[in-house]
């Protein structure tokens, strides 16, 4: 199956999800807690399926990274004259 038809089935299930939240609403009524997180599940589910069509809808364009080139020639000393070596503090003063 294509993304489309699966797409497709999670909506139908969604739709028949919905109509059956629906009927239990009549049986239980809509003020207790439990009706409410259901409901609120159910909406949940629709908006998260309606991000996952638009997503899948859009073209993704496959781009490659951008390669960076390291030269092996040696760094710059000057580079590194005040920083601290990590972990042993500054080269010019000595741990108490």
């Amino acid at each position: 199956m294509s993304v489309h038809d699966e797409l497709m089935s999670v909506q139908r299930s969604l739709d028949e999800l919905s109509r059956s939240v629906a009927r239990l609403e009549q049986h239980l009524g809509s003020g207790g807690l439990d009706m409410r997180r259901v409901r609120a599940d159910c909406a949940h589910l629709r908006e998260s399926v309606a991000l996952l069509r638009e997503a899948s809808s859009a073209p993704s364009p496959v781009r490659r990274p951008d390669l960076v080139t390291i030269s092996d020639a040696p760094y710059d000393y000057s580079l590194w004259t005040d920083s601290d070596d990590e972990g042993l503090g500054a080269r010019d003063r000595h741990a108490p």
